[in-house]
Formats: C-alpha cells, structure tokens, sequence
C-alpha cells in the first residue's frame, strides 16, 4: 500500500470518528449529566470560579495530594489552552462560519458538567504509589467504581492506551511542529534548532515530575493567557464600531438554515448545521471536555473532598473556551479579515487569519504577538500533556519504575515533531483523541447517578 493510500484511509477514519456521532455523544453526555445534577454545575459556577481565585487555592493545608488545587488547574490549563484557541477558532469561523463560535460556546456550557464529572471522580478513586505520589484519572475511576469489574479493568486499559498515543502525537509532535512552523514563518528560525531547544527545555522541566511541571505551569498559563486577552480586547476595542455588525453575524449564521454570507464574512457561506459541526468539534478539541485528560491532573490536587476539586477543576473550560476562544473570535469577527483571500486565491485561514485579526490595529508587532502566543501556549500543552501521558504509562505497566523512560522518550519525540511534516500525525492524534474519549463518556454515564449524589451532598457545604 502506498503512502498516500494509507494516508487517505487513516484521513477517512479521523473523519468518521470525529463525526457526527461522535460529537453527539460528547455533546448528549454533556447535556444529559447537566440535567442529572438539575443544573448545579451552571448554578455554582460563581462559587467555582471564586473558590479558584481564592488564596486557598494556592496552599496545600486542606486535605491530601501532590500540589495545590490552583497548580492543578493550570497545569490542566497547560494542556489545553494551546493552539486550538488561536488556530481552532480561526479554522472553525472560515470552516463553518462565524456562527461557529456560538456552538462553540453552546459545546463548553455543557462540557462544564463533563469536566467537573471526570475530575471528581478521578479525585475519590485515586491511589497512592509506591513513590508516594497520587495517580489517577478515568483509568482508576473505571477500575474501581464500574460494577462489572472485568469490563471496568478492559475500558481502563483501552482508555490509558489511547491517553498514552495521544500525548505523543496532539500533545507533542503536533504542538512541536505549531512552534517551529510558526517560529520559522515569522522569525525565520531554522526547524532544527527550534526542536533541539524544545528538547532539552522539557526534559529539564519534565524529570522533576509534576512538582516541577506545575510550578512552570501556574507562572507560564496564567501569564501567558492574561497577555494574550490584554492584546486581543486592544483589537476587539479599536474595531469597536464593527462589534455590532460582528456579533449580530455570528448569531444569524449560527441559526440560519439556509446557508448564508456577506456583511463581515467576505466570500465565506455557511448554515447551521456547517457551523454546528465545527463549532463543536474546534470546542471540544479547544477544552477536552469529556476527553478524561483533565481528570489526570486533577487526581494530584490537594483536597479535602473530590466534589471541591471537581468545581475548580470545571472552570478550565469556562477560561479555555468561553473566555480565550471568545476574545479570539470577536477580534477576528470586529477586524474585517474573515473571508479574506491571499494572492493565491485561497482563503485565509488557520493562525494566519488570527495574526491577520491583530495586524489591523497592532501592525506588523500584531503578528509577532501571535506568533509569541502560539509558542508559550503550545509549549505549556507538550508539558501538560507530558504529565496525562506519563500517569497512564504507569497504570499500563501498574508501577512508576518505567516512568523515566517515558520522560526521556517524549522529551526526544517533539524534536521528530518539529522537524517533519505532520499531516499524518495530526489524523492519527484525532483518532486516538477520539478512541480516548468513548470509554470516558461510558464511565461518566454508568456513575451518573453516584455523580448526582455526590453533587447534592456537597451543596449543602457550599456558602452563598
């Protein structure tokens, strides 16, 4: 079989996992655990999103684990705000509309729920290694919680061994190669180097383990985003008086069913269902809710109950997708570049849309910025990634004695990221995303109901 061939079949498959079924069930688990805690998750998000910004957060004097709750958020964070909120949201709007952007939001109300399920549980189902150290995450929750224990051991197994193929591939090669490509673009750096530097920079980082990953995590995330919405609110401002017309497209075409397009959206036409699907899937691949990802890390967080943790943990999608990804939209929505072709013909798209977005206000600078962003938020994903991908290689193997090997492994792989072309990666990624994400979706749905009791329990605890 030649490589194209291959290539071709390995694209159907990415397509057919990632379609409508797929994105049916992610979004359905969602909505269905959302009503099964009669809209609590919505409710206290208020209390979730000040119990993360609390200075108790960031100690570990209540409870057991490995670091802070605050460190465990950002260093989920790490792993998921990356290139999906510059590059995804760019894709999406000229893949299927700016209406994209409101199924966006739509896919994140509910992956809240999704987020704060896996989390929790991961959190009351975790152990101790025999380094000391907690190790969690849906692979534990399936093996301790399901009731038939043979299936519950099988969908563990299945789900670390695809979390272990997904990290090497969408939190390493591809993040790897969104540095370099874009380091080379706008500052002509050479491949090469860029992924000797990147290398060297996560082993140092990555041997410490998850004390050192998350104390470069909750200086990196933090920063770095709070940099990034600065630049993108000075573009959405000084293209204020398109905002309107903007917001008001983004609405129209996130409802039309006739395909439709003008205003702001250039050449670009698209209906519903277009920014349906896309919306969706750039918005779960942006926050990974219902992905189990998250739940990994949050099994390190000090804590004195899971439900608490669960609450903080859920806001990384409320910052990832409703925050970040709606200041990325807007700008491009505001600035007038949608739809806009380059001397090719074709349509701009991708992160060249996103830089096209903040060179109308910031100049040539604009361009440098995003560039910045790409780099630091991509970096930030290889190390959150590292950390998902190194707990599941322990379950795999049922001890941490292996896990030096993974480090070193994965440190040398994002220089194979950065140096090649990777077209067949990113389908290979998305499948294993994909695969990773079904047995996660099963568990959540088979211990809905201890969800549901746990969430009602704990609301008597929390203060209003």
């Amino acid at each position: 079989m030649d490589m194209q061939k291959f290539s071709s079949i390995i694209g159907a498959i990415d397509d057919f996992v990632w379609g409508p079924a797929m994105l049916m069930l992610l979004v359905g688990t969602g909505i269905f655990l959302t009503c099964r805690t009669r809209f609590l998750t919505w409710r206290n998000l208020g209390y979730a999103i000040r119990s993360t910004l609390s200075k108790e957060a960031r100690t570990k004097s209540h409870g057991t684990g490995d670091v802070s709750p605050f460190s465990a958020l950002t260093t989920a964070l790490a792993a998921t705000i990356g290139t999906g909120n510059i590059v995804g949201v760019a894709t999406a709007m000229v893949s299927g509309g700016p209406g994209a952007l409101v199924w966006m939001w739509v896919s994140a109300a509910f992956g809240l729920t999704s987020k704060f399920s896996e989390c929790m549980l991961a959190v009351k189902y975790r152990e101790v290694n025999e380094k000391g150290e907690m190790s969690g995450g849906p692979m534990y929750t399936m093996k301790k919680a399901l009731k038939n224990k043979t299936f519950g051991v099988v969908l563990g197994w299945l789900f670390a061994l695809f979390a272990v193929i997904a990290s090497f591939g969408i939190g390493n090669m591809t993040q790897g190669n969104s540095i370099s490509t874009a380091l080379h673009t706008t500052f002509s750096v050479p491949t090469a180097v860029t992924g000797a530097i990147i290398t060297v920079l996560v082993l140092l980082i990555v041997v410490g383990g998850i004390k050192a990953i998350s104390k470069v995590s909750s200086v990196i995330v933090p920063l770095m985003a709070i940099f990034y919405m600065i630049c993108g609110v000075i573009v959405i401002l000084c293209n204020i008086k398109n905002l309107p017309a903007g917001v008001s497209m983004i609405f129209k075409m996130a409802f039309s069913l006739k395909a439709v397009g003008g205003g702001l959206c250039g050449s670009i036409v698209a209906s519903m269902m277009s920014a349906m699907r896309y919306g969706v899937a750039r918005g779960v691949f942006s926050n990974e809710a219902g992905m189990g990802s998250a739940a990994i890390t949050a099994a390190a967080a000090t804590t004195d109950n899971p439900v608490r943790q669960g609450y903080i943990n859920m806001t990384g999608t409320f910052w990832d997708t409703i925050v970040v990804c709606t200041i990325t939209g807007l700008a491009i929505a505001s600035s007038g570049v949608l739809g806009m072709t380059d001397g090719a013909g074709n349509l701009i798209e991708g992160s060249e849309l996103t830089i096209a977005a903040f060179q109308t206000v910031l100049g040539a600078p604009g361009g440098r910025l995003v560039t910045i962003g790409i780099t630091l938020f991509a970096f930030s994903t290889i190390l959150g990634w590292e950390y998902h991908g190194e707990k599941a290689w322990e379950y795999l193997f049922g001890t941490h004695r292996y896990n030096m090997i993974y480090r070193v492994v994965f440190s040398l792989v994002a220089f194979v990221g950065c140096t090649q072309s990777l077209k067949l990666v990113w389908s290979f990624s998305d499948i294993a995303n994909a695969l990773m994400a079904i047995p996660n979706l099963i568990c959540m749905l088979l211990l809905s109901k201890e969800i549901a009791a746990d969430v009602f329990e704990f609301q008597k605890k929390i203060p209003y």
